[in-house]
C-alpha cells in the first residue's frame, strides 16, 4: 500500500511543497489554499467562500484554547500506549515502536475486511469515540469565537446559528490510511443544502502531516455529481425520498467518490490545493466542496488531530436526523474527515 511503503520527502524551503502522498500514490502538481484574515470585510470573505468553495481562516480561534483541548484528548488516550514515552500529551507524538494497525483513525476505512478492528485497535477506537462526549470536547465544539464568526459571516444571527450534535473528532497516526475523495452533502440527505462545515485542526499540522486538501473548483464539480445522481434516480421512477439516497448506488460502499485523490484529480484535470495549518486555523467549506486528505508523513511523527463541525440556520429546514445522530457505525462514516 502506498500509504505504508512510500517514504516522505522533506523540504527545507518553506515556500516549496514537499512530495505529498495520498492513498493511490504521489500527489502531482498541488497548489496552495488561499488563506484569509478574519478581520477582512465580511463581503470579501463571502466572495472568497463563494468563489473558492472554501474559506481558509487564519487564527480564528485562540491558540491556547485549541492546544488545551488537544492536551485533554491525548491525555485521555494515553493509556493505549499511542504516545512516545517521555513526550507531553499536547505534543501528540506517536510511539513509532508500536504497530500502526493498532491505532486506526475513525472513519479512515482502516479496519479489517469484516468491518471490525482487531482487539487492541477496537479498544483504541472505542476510547476515541467516547471522547466525543467529554465536557472538554463538547465545550470546544461550541467555542464562542467560531459561532460568533459564522453567525455574522452567514447572516444567520446568533439565535439561529446551530451546531450539529454529531461531530467527528478524528486522529490520524503517521503512516495510516488517509481519507478518500468526497463531499459532505453525501451524508446530509434531508433539509436544505445550506449547511457550513468547519474543519478545525486541533494542533499544528505540517504540510506532510496529513491535513485536509481541496480540489480546485471542486464545489462546482460536487454540484454536478449531485445533480447527475439525482436526475438519474428520478428518471428510473424513484420517489423524491428514494432519489435523495440514490447516491448509494453511484459511489463506493463507504460513500466516497474515489479512494484515490491523485487519480481522481487527473481524471477531472483539476489539481489539489494543500496547506500547513496552525492551531487556531479553521477552514469553512460548502456541502458540495470536494475534499480529501494526504497521508500523514510528519517528520516528527506528530499525530494529526482535527474535528469536523457542521452548522446550520435552524430557522430553515435542516437535516435533523443526521445532525442529531451520535452513534458512529463502521462503514457509512468512512468518508468523514
Amino acid at each position: 500500500m502506498p500509504h505504508i511503503t512510500t517514504p516522505p520527502t522533506s523540504s527545507t524551503n518553506a515556500q516549496e511543497i514537499p512530495k505529498l502522498f495520498v492513498n493511490d500514490g504521489p500527489l502531482t502538481n498541488p497548489g496552495r489554499l488561499r488563506p484569509s484574515d478574519p478581520s477582512l470585510p465580511v463581503e470579501e470573505l463571502r466572495s472568497r467562500y463563494n468563489e473558492d468553495g472554501y474559506l481558509f481562516i487564519k487564527g480564528l480561534l485562540p491558540r491556547a484554547d485549541v492546544l488545551k483541548a488537544r492536551e485533554a484528548y491525548f491525555s485521555y488516550l494515553s493509556s493505549t500506549g499511542v504516545l512516545k514515552p517521555g513526550t507531553r500529551p499536547v505534543e501528540g507524538i506517536f510511539d513509532t515502536s508500536k504497530d500502526i494497525a493498532q491505532y486506526p483513525g475513525i472513519g479512515a476505512g482502516a479496519v479489517g475486511g469484516n468491518g471490525h478492528p482487531g482487539e487492541h485497535a477496537a479498544t483504541f477506537v472505542d476510547l476515541a469515540l467516547k471522547a466525543h462526549a467529554e465536557p472538554w470536547y463538547t465545550n470546544f465544539c461550541q467555542h464562542p469565537a467560531l459561532h460568533s464568526f459564522i453567525s455574522k459571516f452567514t447572516s444567520w444571527g446568533d439565535a439561529n446559528t446551530l451546531g450539529f450534535r454529531r461531530t467527528l473528532l478524528r486522529n490520524n497516526v503517521p503512516g495510516t490510511k488517509a481519507i478518500g475523495v468526497h463531499y459532505d452533502q453525501i451524508f446530509l440527505r434531508y433539509g436544505e443544502d445550506t449547511s457550513v462545515t468547519a474543519w478545525v485542526p486541533m494542533g499544528d499540522v505540517s504540510l506532510q502531516g496529513g491535513g485536509l486538501i481541496y480540489l480546485e473548483n471542486g464545489a462546482a464539480l460536487g454540484k454536478d455529481f449531485e445533480k447527475g445522481f439525482f436526475d438519474r434516480a428520478r428518471e428510473t421512477g424513484l420517489s423524491e425520498d428514494e432519489a435523495k439516497n440514490a447516491f448509494n448506488q453511484n459511489m463506493m460502499s463507504t460513500g466516497l467518490l474515489a479512494d484515490g485523490p491523485a487519480g481522481f484529480g487527473q481524471d477531472h484535470n483539476l489539481r489539489w490545493l494543500v496547506s500547513e495549518y496552525e492551531a487556531g486555523d479553521v477552514v469553512l467549506h460548502t456541502p458540495y466542496t470536494i475534499h480529501a486528505s494526504t497521508i500523514n508523513h510528519d517528520p516528527e511523527h506528530v499525530i494529526r488531530l482535527a474535528t469536523d463541525l457542521r452548522l446550520v440556520d435552524k430557522s430553515r429546514p435542516w437535516d435533523e436526523v443526521s445532525g442529531n445522530l451520535m452513534e458512529v457505525r463502521w462503514g457509512w462514516m468512512d468518508a468523514y474527515v
